[in-house]
């Protein structure tokens, strides 16, 4: 058979495979994510997330030394409150002292600037009914709700966050968190914006993580992005955008990569994929129980950075650099 043009020859090596590869995974591309829960010396096992742990501010150094040992460059995090300091508006978010505000501090005191803090803002880890807004007549309150955002925004910014992730998907919150810092000479702090974050049934570990729960009856569909649709989530970034984000989150990643990409192509701005709680406990259970092996991991998150994601907040990401990146 004569053809002068054979689509085999490029991956008839593993040199030529690997040298003209288009994507790579980078251990500077993962940001880790962190639950923070009370006490001291805690390491707290999260029963639906295998080998994912809730830390105390105190026990933290030895999981960011070796993030930054691994080559990480930045963390996430996210606070377990107790539950006696929830209530309906969420105004343990508001303490300068609260849970995640002192563990800004800590990790700031012993690292500086050694490792990226990216901080989330949303009032559910401090609700009783688990809503990301104040709630009122079983409906979250939009305005109210910016108001404590941009509160809670500027004492962790205060504290020493470097980058403000608001994931509660109110209107204006963007503008409103963004005109703040300006006015509070906080003009270099970066905002991440869950802008594409979805009413996912992947969530529910998260929740667990955190110790969220959920008012019957009211799920976030009123304020989440419905499943079905794409030019909303689109109208939302550049909306997002235009009110001061620099950077965008897709949440969940791997069921949205066409959002990802569609970002990519139309804004050509920086992506994060959020590589979701259950995402990870799905894969991480059908690896334990060998419906596939731990390559899959590879393929998963080389597919975040092909549909255009700039970095990835995963719970897999010490575990993938240990294991697929660090030359043994």
């Amino acid at each position: 058979m004569l053809l002068l043009k054979r689509q085999r020859r490029l991956r008839s090596s593993k040199w030529s495979i690997n040298l003209f590869r288009e994507n790579n995974i980078l251990a500077s591309d993962f940001i880790l994510p962190i639950f923070i829960t009370d006490g001291k010396n805690q390491k707290q096992e999260i029963k639906s997330m295998p080998n994912v742990y809730r830390y105390s501010p105190d026990n933290l150094k030895q999981l960011i030394d070796n993030a930054i040992k691994n080559g990480i460059q930045a963390i996430i995090l996210f606070p377990q409150t107790p539950q006696d300091k929830k209530d309906a508006v969420g105004s343990e978010a508001l303490n300068e002292n609260n849970l995640i505000n002192k563990s800004i501090r800590e990790i700031k005191k012993g690292y500086n600037k050694e490792i990226g803090i990216v901080t989330d803002v949303a009032l559910d880890p401090y609700t009783t009914h688990g809503h990301d807004g104040i709630l009122k007549n079983n409906s979250v309150q939009n305005d109210e709700t910016v108001e404590r955002l941009v509160q809670q925004s500027l004492l962790q910014v205060t504290s020493g966050a470097d980058v403000i992730a608001p994931s509660d998907m109110m209107d204006g919150r963007i503008f409103s968190i963004r005109n703040a810092l300006e006015k509070n000479n906080f003009k270099n702090t970066l905002i991440l914006s869950y802008a594409a974050k979805y009413a996912s049934g992947f969530y529910g570990p998260f929740r667990d993580g955190v110790g969220s729960t959920q008012k019957e009856g009211i799920d976030k569909s009123s304020y989440q992005l419905d499943s079905a649709n794409s030019d909303d989530a689109l109208r939302q970034i550049e909306g997002d955008l235009k009110d001061g984000a620099d950077m965008i989150m897709i949440k969940p990643g791997l069921t949205y990569l066409d959002i990802i990409s569609q970002t990519k192509d139309k804004y050509n701005v920086p992506i994060v994929a959020y590589n979701v709680s259950g995402e990870y406990s799905m894969i991480k259970n059908g690896i334990k129980n060998k419906i596939f092996n731990e390559n899959i991991l590879k393929e998963i998150m080389v597919s975040f950075k092909r549909a255009g994601a700039s970095a990835i907040v995963s719970y897999f990401a010490i575990e993938y650099i240990e294991k697929f990146l660090i030359q043994k």
